[in-house]
């Protein structure tokens, strides 16, 4: 038998979602629950083999409760389920450690497809929703300076910002007041960083990674 448990606190949302789930065996039990107590109960009751979960619901949001259920039941899928479908909410519960995600926006095939892909051990997020968190990714990226890009600490982009000005070992040195050996270990660390095969390149890199 496939147990589903569908957590929603909208009682006509929630019916119409067992409705469709109903859908996808013969032998299917869908389970509802309004809150996250009720849900809780179930889980300890049932073996379930996917959850739906709506973000907000009362009391402990749906957002709260997804880490609490990772932890107790480890083995139950969660598919998350909110009108909430912008890029940070998605890459924030999908983080959290939700199996998929659908917006409610979505129809009743698409909701089958998550489910079906969940239960078969895939992880599931429509296509516009993923190139949607690619490029908050990406902007994210590119919008930090470039030290935390290249995960540089600030004596090494102190010494990169002088570096690209074309400064040798000993300029820098004399800038920072710290000694050309200290220059040296902080330079051949920001090669490793940046990819770079020599100063020459490492400054180049800089320079166009900061346009």
């Amino acid at each position: 038998m496939l147990n589903i448990l569908v957590v929603e606190d909208h009682t006509l949302v929630r019916e119409g979602l067992l409705a469709a789930l109903a859908s996808l065996a013969s032998d299917a039990k869908v389970i509802g629950a309004a809150d996250a107590t009720e849900a809780t109960v179930v889980l300890e009751q049932a073996d379930i083999d996917l959850m739906l979960l709506d973000l907000m619901l009362p009391g402990t949001k749906g957002q709260t409760f997804l880490p609490l259920v990772r932890r107790r039941f480890p083995t139950v899928p969660v598919l998350i389920l909110s009108a909430l479908d912008d890029a940070d909410t998605v890459a924030r519960v999908m983080k959290a450690g939700a199996a998929g995600f659908v917006s409610k926006a979505s129809s009743s095939t698409e909701l089958i497809e998550a489910s079906r892909a969940v239960l078969a051990g895939d992880v599931y997020l429509p296509a516009a929703l993923r190139a949607a968190m690619n490029r908050s990714d990406a902007s994210q990226v590119a919008g930090k300076p470039l030290a935390q890009r290249y995960g540089l600490t600030p004596a090494q982009a102190r010494v990169l910002d002088v570096l690209v000005e074309g400064g040798s070992n000993r300029q820098i040195a004399e800038l920072l007041g710290v000694t050309e050996g200290t220059v040296k270990i902080h330079v051949s660390a920001i090669l490793r960083a940046l990819g770079a095969g020599n100063r020459a390149e490492a400054a180049l890199i800089a320079s166009r990674k900061r346009r």
